[in-house]
């Protein structure tokens, strides 16, 4: 196979000139041509440029070697690199015991995959209900302010990610492509074809949903077991080795390899893996508020005279500014033409997320804007390593204060926050969040240093995107859960540092950051367990 980098071509053209740029590229004729498949499709979409698309190709032809040869000194035209997955391990035909994996979100979902498709039947326990199930608890919240703690936003079948933007991409480093198994196995179940090559894929909220069901039933299919409402509160651990877990109904299940790949909001889990003597230790994460524009100022902002290009789609913006008093602040899950949920999965707390539908034309676009919080700033230490849940709790119960004690989430104009006065009515921009937003003063939903770098950072971020400190623009408190303020950390074989056959795995043991990390976290995981279980036959 042959690769062609940086192929241009008119964002407009016909679906023949691609091969047609293809063989002028290569200097081929047809019949040469055996054939190409789009491996990543992006766009160049700056203001003063032509609109157009940039294509990587992958594509089989006649004499490959001579064809190579002739363009050795091109760096665009090389073999194509291998990416298709393999499997590392098969399972035996008689298991002693079966894996099991503790959460059923991206990260669990791929776990459980891999290690059914190598033929090791894992037992996956999910705290939460089935996915349709779990999707009216959570409108419950968001139409009728009735939390279900254990079904939410947060627990539940198909993790955070469900109720999400759904992105597919990640800034980590991945040479052996299990992304590109991660994007393939999710088109298997039913997402758009376009994900395994667009340069910025994304599924949106109600796509997840079905997706998630036909991957559970591929799990079963292959002699996997999902268990639902089944909340693990014990770890049994025996000379520095996991020997099984203990259910909330006292059932107790035996097993020599457990995958944790629990949410950043299993904060009971983290307690009772505290208690049973696992090794955990605090780390950064971010909080802040969600902001909201108008999808159309972010479109101009962003592309100019190709905003509202169908092909292109809503604009999206990532934006970082380094306060003076030292803090980081940045923008998180930027959702296009989306909106703000709430996403607590505790009574008497307000947390703010992000999501968006596949369509991504809502009205308003919605981010994050949160600052970097550190252990030291939360008295995390090795002996107190569960700290930052304190942290994150304080500032969620003090928001639902603040929006009225009725799961509304406080808000406040960006114009007025910046001026340090409450705010009283909405202007242009009509927050999306429901149940509702109670307009207050956020001066006190966080530390005093997030608010000052917050104060510094939303006009610097006006240079950026104009009019992204516009006085109408709405902030809605609070965002906590950006990951997981703790890490369960692991050695190199991916094993907790003094628990054997423990595996620490996804957003929650802080491996992970967004739906497409996790999943490649859960196959990397899965695979060290399937090695590691055969060596113990």
């Amino acid at each position: 196979m042959i690769r062609i980098t940086e192929l241009r071509l008119p964002i407009d053209h016909a679906p023949d000139e691609l091969e047609k740029a293809i063989l002028k590229r290569l200097l081929l004729s047809a019949q040469d041509l055996i054939e190409f498949t789009v491996f990543k499709r992006s766009h160049d979409a700056r203001k003063n440029t032509a609109l157009s698309l940039i294509y990587t190709i992958d594509l089989s032809v006649k004499n490959e070697e001579q064809v190579l040869k002739r363009f050795a000194h091109d760096q665009h035209v090389r073999p194509a690199p291998d990416t298709s997955y393999h499997y590392v391990a098969k399972a035996p035909e008689k298991l002693s015991t079966r894996p099991i994996v503790i959460g059923f979100g991206p990260c669990g979902i791929f776990a459980a995959l891999i290690l059914a498709q190598m033929g090791f039947k894992p037992i996956v326990l999910e705290r939460g209900k089935q996915v349709r199930e779990r999707t009216q608890d959570t409108w419950g919240l968001w139409r009728k302010k009735i939390l279900n703690p254990e079904s939410n936003v947060q627990f539940g079948e198909g993790g955070a990610g469900t109720f999400s933007d759904g992105k597919l991409y990640s800034q980590i480093k991945d040479p052996k492509f299990y992304g590109r198994k991660v994007i393939q196995e999710f088109v298997k179940a039913g997402a758009p074809p376009e994900i395994v090559y667009v340069a910025k894929p994304h599924i949106g909220t109600f796509r997840l949903v079905g997706m998630v069901e036909k991957m559970r039933q591929e799990i079963i299919d292959l002699g996997g077991e999902i268990r639902f409402e089944q909340r693990v509160t014990g770890f049994d651990i025996q000379n520095g080795s996991i020997q099984g877990v203990e259910l909330a109904g006292g059932e107790k299940l035996a097993a020599s390899h457990v995958v944790l790949a629990l949410g950043h909001s299993a904060r009971d889990t983290f307690q009772a893996l505290h208690q049973a003597g696992v090794y955990i230790e605090p780390k950064p994460f971010s909080v802040g508020f969600r902001i909201e524009h108008p999808q159309s100022l972010i479109d101009r902002a962003r592309l100019g005279p190709h905003a509202g290009n169908p092909i292109i789609g809503a604009a999206d913006y990532k934006l970082v500014h380094h306060a003076k008093n030292g803090r980081a602040v940045y923008s998180f899950c930027m959702c296009p033409g989306g909106t703000v949920v709430a996403a607590t999965s505790e009574e008497n707390r307000v947390v703010t997320n992000g999501m968006s539908q596949y369509s991504r034309n809502e009205r308003n676009a919605n981010a994050g804007i949160v600052v970097n919080v550190d252990p030291k700033d939360y008295g995390g230490s090795a002996s107190n390593p569960l700290a930052g849940i304190d942290f994150q709790r304080k500032l969620e119960s003090h928001a639902f204060e603040l929006g009225g004690r009725s799961y509304e989430a406080p808000g406040q104009l960006v114009g007025d926050f910046i001026a340090g006065r409450p705010s009283k009515e909405f202007g242009s921009v009509i927050p999306s969040y429901k149940p509702g937003v109670h307009l207050t003063d956020l001066a006190s939903a966080l530390p005093s240093y997030a608010i000052e770098a917050m104060r510094e950072a939303l006009p610097a971020f006006e240079k950026q995107i104009k009019g992204f400190s516009m006085h109408d623009a709405v902030l809605t408190g609070v965002e906590t859960r950006t990951s997981s303020p703790i890490r369960i950390t692991r050695g190199s074989n991916f094993q907790s540092l003094n628990v054997k056959g423990l595996y620490p795995a996804g957003e929650g043991a802080g491996y992970a950051g967004g739906i497409l990390s996790a999943g490649v976290d859960g196959i990397k995981v899965a695979e060290a367990l399937a090695l590691d279980y055969l060596e113990q036959i």
